[in-house]
């Protein structure tokens, strides 16, 4: 995959095995030679691109982009924010539905890259519009990619902590960081605890030395160097506030998520990571105890143009351990960037010691973020999936579809809008307290056509059928 703003590299795989190649058969004809140098990089390079991951669709190169019978349940669609501006484009890197608990309920957390600010959206009522209050802005935030919420210091009040890309185009300067935004009965005060990395995608809490304060995973996308590193909390240090000493997990271009949960069930905090830029990769990293972890490759494919978009923990199939969804679909070429039918969702089931066995659950021409909850109230996991990179110039190509799971996990696609584009982020959550999740998503409007904008888009179920 070789995006041009999340960072894919545009270099070409396999480099270094072709000159081996190479060298192997210089002692014959350089006619020989010459169609070997010709014909072997054209030929491999066709073959890559046919050659599907596990769980992934076969069939062919290229179509007209992906389009679903209309949901059968009724959405309410809605602006969160204000409107998008033409001369501006949104730039939203990150929605979630969370809750502060600052006496608010539920609300929706933005990352907004334009205006380098993170903030929380909430309405007073059904039907009022969405207030904003604004968590970071300006050097506390610059290009923020993901937001978390986490009481890091243990006052019992929640923070959040700021995944800093620092540029939304490729960039392998050192410009991310991480920034927790402590908040105090006066507002909100910025700590960067980690400093001096290139473009950091994302940040997750949780307790892996066991110590009873709570530690950071961390995701370095950078351009052509990456890292996965967790941050250890060494308690407060001279203001109060905690200290933190990075340790590396692995070194790779493009780690995209990291989440954090207890995927092998033994008690302790494991985490997970997507790699997606020389390679496509889902990397675990078990917990060991005493703050050390066993580096495990869960799944990889050798479709380098597969394009995986983030990685999400979810027990999806409700079995008692946590699984993962991988959607495929950054597409983001240099020319057009047109869907593929190996694009969509995966589901990587958790078999037990860290063993994932993929399925794939959906086919979706760009799909760039995925999300699960239980959207019409059935009791069950349902999928959400959004594309950045459909085919655009064909009209009622899906921007946004739900999967329903009929309990037995089966799902059936549903089309539930086909605009706004370009939609890179996907949270769900019970934004009315109706008991089923709502649907919010943001846009990232970086490439053509910019005739159907969005910034962040709420899309309330209507419930159980």
């Amino acid at each position: 995959m070789r995006s041009r703003w999340t960072g894919r590299s545009g270099r070409e795989h396999g480099g270094p095995t072709w000159q081996n190649g190479l060298a192997v058969t210089a002692r014959r004809t350089p006619r020989v030679l010459l169609a070997a140098v010709v014909l072997v990089p054209v030929l491999t390079a066709a073959a890559v691109l046919l050659v599907p991951a596990a769980g992934e669709s076969t069939g062919g190169l290229l179509h007209a982009g992906s389009r679903y019978s209309a949901s059968q349940l009724p959405f309410s669609k809605r602006v969160v924010g204000p409107e998008p501006d033409p001369a501006a484009p949104p730039w939203i890197c990150n929605v979630k539905v969370v809750d502060l608990q600052d006496g608010r309920g539920p609300g929706v957390l933005v990352c907004d890259a334009r205006l380098n600010r993170v903030s929380i959206f909430h309405r007073a009522a059904a039907g009022a519009e969405f207030d904003e209050s604004v968590i970071a802005e300006g050097s506390a935030a610059p290009v923020p990619g993901h937001a978390t919420p986490v009481d890091i210091d243990g006052d019992g009040d929640v923070d959040v902590a700021i995944a800093v890309l620092g540029n939304v185009f490729p960039d392998d300067a050192k410009v991310g960081a991480v920034t927790i935004m402590e908040r105090r009965d006066d507002g909100w005060h910025p700590h960067r605890i980690l400093d001096e990395v290139r473009r950091v995608t994302d940040v997750q809490p949780g307790d892996f030395d066991a110590d009873g304060d709570v530690d950071l995973a961390v995701a370095v996308f950078g351009f052509y160097h990456g890292r996965i590193l967790w941050l250890r909390n060494d308690g407060p240090g001279a203001e109060g506030f905690p200290r933190f000493t990075p340790h590396d997990l692995h070194h790779a271009a493009g780690p995209i998520h990291a989440p954090v949960a207890d995927f092998d069930g033994d008690g302790d905090l494991d985490i997970a990571s997507g790699v997606t830029q020389d390679d496509e990769e889902v990397w675990g990293f078990e917990n060991l105890g005493g703050g050390r972890f066993a580096k495990r490759l869960l799944w990889q494919t050798f479709n380098f143009d597969i394009g995986g978009a983030g990685l999400v923990a979810d027990d999806l199939d409700q079995d008692g351990d946590v699984d993962l969804l991988l959607p495929v679909g950054d597409n983001f070429e240099q020319d057009y960037s047109f869907p593929q039918p190996y694009h969509g969702c995966l589901w990587l089931e958790n078999r037990g010691e860290f063993r994932f066995v993929p399925r794939r659950i959906a086919d979706l021409g760009g799909t760039y973020a995925a999300a699960a909850g239980d959207v019409d109230g059935d009791g069950d996991r349902d999928v959400v999936c959004v594309s950045m990179f459909n085919e655009w110039r064909q009209p009622g190509t899906a921007s946004i579809v739900w999967l329903e799971n009929d309990g037995a996990m089966h799902f059936t696609p549903w089309q539930v809008d086909d605009r706004p584009t370009h939609l890179v982020t996907v949270g769900l959550g019970d934004l009315d307290g109706d008991g089923d999740d709502d649907i919010v998503a943001g846009g990232l409007h970086v490439i053509a056509p910019y005739d159907r904008l969005g910034g962040v888009t709420l899309w309330m179920s209507g419930g159980a059928r």
